[in-house]
């Protein structure tokens, strides 16, 4: 592992939500009813005018085909995505817990090393703290 999969994991975490507010919009769609109000009359003497209210979708075949297939797309995308989620969370695991957080917090929260130093405690250094953290990617 890397520096660019941990920066990949966190752009696939954005897509995975992004590509989930995609498929509920692409769900929404199918949902929406349209009403309006028509007026006609009886076809016989006494000819009545009535007014009557239609409501129905705009969604049709060729819609629900596309929308099917579109929403294929996105799965596909959101599954690739999850994979390299799961893949960097299972490296996190096999690394030592000190190293892990160091990446979690200048990686995934994007602190400074100073910050990071602070967060570490017992007497760490921003400078110790990012040697650890390139040294360990060096010899990886």
């Amino acid at each position: 592992m890397d520096k660019n999969i941990l920066s990949q994991y966190i752009d696939a975490c954005e897509l995975i939500k992004e590509t989930e507010e995609e498929i509920k919009k692409l769900n929404r769609k199918k949902k929406t009813v349209i009403q309006t109000n028509v007026s006609g009359s009886n076809p016989e003497f006494p000819y009545n005018p009535q007014h009557f209210k239609i409501q129905g979708t705009t969604f049709n075949y060729a819609d629900d085909s596309q929308l099917r297939y579109q929403k294929k797309i996105l799965e596909e995308r959101k599954s690739q995505a999850e994979q390299l989620k799961i893949n960097v969370e299972e490296w996190l695991n096999t690394i030592p817990p000190r190293m892990q957080r160091i990446i979690k917090y200048k990686v995934f929260e994007e602190l400074t090393w100073q910050q990071v130093a602070g967060k570490m405690g017992r007497r760490a250094t921003e400078e110790g703290v990012r040697k650890e953290f390139n040294r360990f990617f060096e010899k990886k």
